[in-house]
């Protein structure tokens, strides 16, 4: 496994893999693949419920749990918490290796109340208390820029996610530079650009608008974001990390090898796959795009150039800008049925 591809990934690159909403076995195996850190979203818990590998043990986790509150949604909280500390406990070694450097496992709680700044910063708080390689993962809106400032003045590691623009990495990283200038304090922080799920909202909109485009090239749209982005904070001198997520195709590993980034996929049929395939390690980021490609995007493809432009969306525009109602929708549906598994299983516990 040491020469597997993400351990030669890492060995020539400054690339890293990371997991997405991992069961326990499947935190191990990518451990023992190379992952250097996790992702837990508000989906998980509805994962963990319903899946055959660790349903049973989640279910007696949420019997336990029911006697801990009368309020469902607090229910799934703490349920949430007590799945993912165990996650961040087999991520420990990877932490203690690199002296804290890598190993954290962030987590994104309840997606219903986003839109206030006081409750994602109490969850945080919480969520925080849980392990030291715990990173507290808020959506890069307005109300969570809100709650990220407070929490960068108490030192607590972060993960701004649901970014799907470059105005919105220029916000997160300026408002990290200016507290941190102040209060000394700087916090291990990450941005999450969700590349797979803005490319697959993306071919969905074009659809829907009627938009006549070359499908190569709208097929590289995201990848085109991403170069961008990276190179953008480059230039700056930001000191925010870069995590590439909402994976979909392969190529959205693949194409950002070479970076010095973080790639977090879930594990089956995408880290598998990767493995299984094992194909050469070669660096791709730094590929030009080609001039027609771009002026292809941003001629033909309105909500490209909100994404690409550096005053493409307003801080105000953050939480209803397609792609993240899209992204945000997928967990509240998820937090929703696992809501209705708890009642259910309230009423059938009585």
């Amino acid at each position: 496994m040491k020469n597997g591809y993400f351990h030669r990934v890492a060995a020539l690159t400054p690339t890293k893999m990371w997991i997405n909403n991992v069961t326990p076995r499947e935190a191990e195996l990518a451990i023992a693949a190379g992952a250097m850190g996790c992702t837990q979203n508000p989906s998980y818990t509805w994962k963990m419920l319903t899946h055959d590998e660790g349903k049973d043990g989640a279910m007696a986790l949420l019997d336990e749990t029911l006697q801990e509150s009368e309020n469902d949604n607090e229910v799934e909280c703490i349920l949430q918490r007590k799945l993912v500390k165990g996650i961040a406990e087999k991520f420990m070694a990877v932490y203690e290796r690199t002296n804290g450097a890598h190993g954290y496992v962030s987590i994104q709680g309840d997606p219903i109340h986003e839109e206030d700044p006081d409750v994602i910063i109490e969850e945080g708080r919480r969520n925080r208390a849980m392990s030291p390689n715990i990173m507290i993962k808020i959506p890069a809106t307005e109300a969570g820029l809100e709650a990220m400032g407070v929490l960068i003045e108490e030192n607590t590691p972060l993960n701004a996610t649901e970014v799907m623009g470059l105005s919105q990495v220029i916000d997160v990283c300026e408002m990290y530079n200016k507290i941190t200038a102040r209060t000394r304090n700087k916090p291990i922080m990450y941005f999450s650009l969700i590349t797979g799920i803005y490319d697959e909202w993306l071919g969905k909109e074009v659809k829907k608008l009627g938009i006549e485009i070359n499908s190569d090239i709208l097929y590289q749209a995201g990848m085109v974001i991403a170069k961008k982005v990276y190179r953008f904070v480059h230039d700056r001198g930001y000191q925010l990390g870069f995590i590439g997520g909402g994976v979909r195709g392969l190529q959205h590993f693949t194409e950002m090898v070479g970076g010095d980034v973080c790639i977090t996929m879930n594990w089956q049929g995408q880290a598998e796959m990767l493995l299984e395939l094992d194909q050469p390690v070669v660096a791709r980021l730094f590929n030009p795009v080609q001039e027609h490609v771009l002026d292809e995007l941003l001629t033909r493809v309105p909500p490209f150039r909100q994404a690409y432009m550096e005053d493409g969306l307003q801080v105000e525009d953050y939480e209803t800008y397609g792609p993240v109602e899209y992204f945000r929708d997928m967990f509240i549906s998820s937090w929703k049925n696992t809501l209705k598994l708890i009642s259910q299983r309230r009423t059938a516990l009585v």
